[in-house]
């Protein structure tokens, strides 16, 4: 099973008796020592249901189960392999009772909470409540609730924030509901508060292996320490040069307390890198130098020098798009590699942020290529996908309140907004949910008598749903159940009603038939559930529509496209391209602007170095995506509103320590190049085939 490690990554694998640290640099085979060492694991006796392995996207763990069960056959359906999130939520379906939460409690999703925080604080302003929703999410993160958030407010709007908080945590709970935070915070607080909780989840986990460590934030670091307890049987496999996400609460503190919490811990570097050439390896590695080392390491290649890192100067943002274009069609025209590493997904254009993703959409539109800009609307942020969830949602639990809000208004049922809004006054005068206030005795006082009896028939219809969906066991008896409702409910008609536009309505209703056949599918145990449990068993609409709320994209959408990939930087991390272009390489932008002179109001000198730190980390992983080729462009001139400003290329080209003579780089004299071959080939071929026909 170890056949075809390196040293270090054997040492890893079969080090299974204490606390351990892999220390894995970019492109050094995390996945492929967490997969082994889960093989390693049950070799040794340990059972396949008591490992667990947790990573943190629903992409990265199916990809993990898909290699666990290609190395160690049936017995991986049995190891745990989920996110954060995903856990937190079966110890919260299992013990949260123990915090008055019922099994099938809801999880709100970022447009319920801002909805709930614009009611609990009084406004209407989208931005104002997100400011907030961001500002409670990272307390949360810190282990705060809206008390302690209170005590340590450093200003008034702070404290204000902490009262906005306090409604919204008992809004949360007077619906039975959690947000996405809460699905760390709360299983934290079971395992810390309750002996009983902590010890029976201890019995069941014989190892824990943790992908991505140097992305924890405090809070998953104490729900990995309650989990281990004092037997510490755990693998945390991490980079410190690749933390990236500090802004939301991700804390190198947690690499640093290891040791400290774990005397005995064993710390493994893999420094051998099988992804990028060793000209690549050199540049990423003179970037991350400069900043401070908890474990220091040098990645080394034995895929040979390679292609030099190019620099490419443009003038202006439409300048580096034209060039960054010029450079991929120089490549498939065969200058780099020629053999191989020519179709349009071999590429990547990575930038720093969303909004310069612009020009270089329509130089590859005007060039006829094929692109997708990685991190778009996630399937399930559709508006129809949505509200078919809110239905769920509240078939699941009644007390759901924005869940019921949607659903009755989607599609329209004739109850209208002051209904609506008599009802929500009525129900928050006898501190009941919504749905139960439908039923209450004395709310004809409230609600005039035609009012209530539609809102009584919607909520038996609503009773009726939850009861057939619970009998409605495998694939095509769920879809059979989930169009016979769509048809109910007139949701076809409500889309095309809706739109001006009949190709959109069509293309919102093809979305909801796909929805409904990869319900179906999952009813009948064709794909793996939230927690990451494989499965092959069915199972019913009830159970089903449980898990949807954890599950971001739709696994039959990641289909591999032939197109070029334009993406951010924060979200290309864990991906790899043969070619990369490296763009808006800019003081200003990558380092993103620190502040004017590198001071800022209120900002410590400490602070601005620790944010530059990271920017740093981030271009390491920008150049550490590329496999064969990289380039790293900048422009001259940017536009800043309506003006154009004079630009400088980022300090981190200098880090790099290219060699300027070999590495400067005009794509469009390449390109000139490589079209005098092609004239001269096909001037060739032509009188080759003249000459055969005299």
């Amino acid at each position: 099973m170890s056949a075809g490690l390196n040293n270090a990554q054997l040492e890893a694998v079969n080090y299974v008796s204490g606390p351990c640290l892999v220390l894995a640099g970019a492109g050094s085979g995390k996945t492929r020592v967490i997969t082994h060492k889960i093989g390693r694991l049950i070799e040794a006796g340990l059972e396949p249901k008591r490992i667990a392995a947790i990573t943190f996207t629903n992409k990265a763990a199916a990809e993990m189960r898909e290699r666990a069960k290609d190395l160690i056959g049936k017995a991986a359906k049995d190891v745990t392999v989920c996110t954060f999130h995903a856990l937190g939520v079966r110890i919260m379906r299992e013990d949260g009772h123990v915090l008055g939460l019922k099994p099938q409690f809801s999880i709100m999703d970022a447009d319920d909470v801002t909805s709930i925080l614009k009611d609990c604080g009084g406004t209407t302003d989208a931005v104002t409540a997100r400011q907030w929703q961001w500002t409670i999410s990272l307390w949360k993160n810190m282990g705060l609730n809206a008390e302690q958030a209170a005590a340590q407010a450093p200003d008034d709007n702070a404290r204000v924030i902490a009262r906005i908080m306090a409604l919204y945590e008992e809004r949360l709970t007077a619906y039975q509901s959690v947000d996405f935070d809460d699905l760390i915070g709360m299983p934290l607080k079971l395992l810390a508060d309750y002996p009983e909780v902590r010890e029976r989840w201890q019995a069941k986990m014989g190892h824990v292996l943790v992908d991505e460590y140097q992305d924890t934030n405090a809070t998953q670091y104490e729900v990995l320490k309650h989990l281990v307890g004092e037997r510490a049987r755990f693998t945390a496999v991490g980079d410190d040069d690749q933390s990236i996400y500090g802004w939301r609460g991700a804390t190198l503190d947690n690499l640093k307390r290891l040791p400290v919490d774990f005397p005995n811990l064993k710390v493994i570097k893999l420094e051998q890198n099988y992804r990028s050439t060793s000209a690549i390896l050199r540049a990423a590695n003179n970037v991350i130098q400069p900043n401070p080392k908890l474990f220091p390491k040098t990645l080394f290649s034995e895929l040979g020098e390679g292609e030099p890192v190019r620099v490419i100067d443009a003038v202006n943002e439409e300048h580096e798009a034209d060039r960054a274009i010029a450079r991929i069609q120089s490549i498939r025209g065969g200058q780099i590699n020629p053999s191989k590493h020519r179709e349009f997904k071999d590429f990547a254009i990575l930038y720093r942020a969303n909004h310069m993703a612009r020009p270089f959409e329509q130089a590859l539109r005007r060039a006829n290529i094929p692109y997708k800009v990685s991190g778009g609307q996630s399937f399930f942020d559709k508006a129809e996908i949505k509200d078919l969830c809110a239905w769920f949602r509240l078939w699941i639990n009644n007390d759901d309140d924005p869940a019921f809000l949607r659903a009755i208004t989607s599609p329209k049922r004739g109850i209208g907004h002051q209904t609506l809004g008599q009802l929500g006054t009525f129900a928050t005068q006898y501190k009941l949910s919504l749905f139960e206030a439908l039923f209450a005795g004395s709310l004809p006082s409230a609600v005039n008598a035609r009012a209530v009896a539609g809102l009584h028939e919607f909520g038996r219809y609503i009773n009726d749903l939850e009861h057939r969906a619970r009998q409605t066991l495998g694939k095509e008896a769920a879809l059979a159940f989930l169009l016979e409702w769509l048809q109910e409910i007139g949701y076809e008609s409500h889309l095309y009603d809706g739109e001006d536009n009949e190709k959109v309505a069509s293309a919102r209703w093809t979305n909801v038939l796909e929805f409904c056949d990869w319900m179906a599918g999952r009813c009948g145990g064709e794909i793996e559930d939230a927690t990451g449990t494989e499965t092959t068993e069915t199972k019913n609409l009830l159970e089903v529509a449980q898990t949807i709320s954890l599950i971001s994209t739709l696994s039959e959408r990641e289909k591999d496209q032939n197109v070029v990939t334009l993406s951010t930087l924060h979200a290309s991390k864990g991906l790899e391209w043969p070619h990369v272009v490296l763009v808006g390489v800019n003081e200003g932008l990558l380092p993103f602007k620190l502040g004017d002179d590198d001071t800022t109001e209120g900002a410590s000198q400490e602070g601005i170095l620790l944010r530059l730190q990271e920017e740093r980390r981030l271009m390491y992983v920008g150049i550490t995506r590329a496999q064969r080729s990289l380039a790293v462009s900048w422009t001259k001139r940017r536009k800043k509103g309506r003006e154009t400003v004079a630009a400088l290329p980022s300090r981190f080209i200098a880090e790099m320590r290219l060699d300027e003579k070999t590495t400067q780089e005009d794509p469009r004299e390449k390109l000139k190049a490589l079209r005098a071959e092609f004239a001269q080939r096909a001037a060739v071929s032509a009188a080759a085939a003249a000459q055969a026909k005299a």
